[in-house]
């Protein structure tokens, strides 16, 4: 059921590598906020990443930076 707390199923917990989509190009918001965190964090990231790339990606860099936690 959506919207119920410690469903397990929730779509944020899963392994981006499971996704269905996970292979479709990332989106503009993941595109953007990439940006942002690369440039906080002094790296280049490629821009033809993958939404579950774009997910790792984005994990690794809000580690390094501090941010998301």
């Amino acid at each position: 059921m959506l919207g119920t707390r410690g469903s397990g199923d929730d779509a944020a917990s899963k392994d981006p590598s499971d996704w269905v989509t996970g292979d479709e190009p990332m989106t503009a918001a993941q595109r953007s906020y990439l940006d942002t965190l690369a440039r906080e964090a002094g790296e280049e990231v490629p821009a033809d990443l993958t939404k579950a790339q774009a997910s790792a990606e984005i994990e690794r860099l809000q580690r390094l930076t501090g941010r998301g936690q």
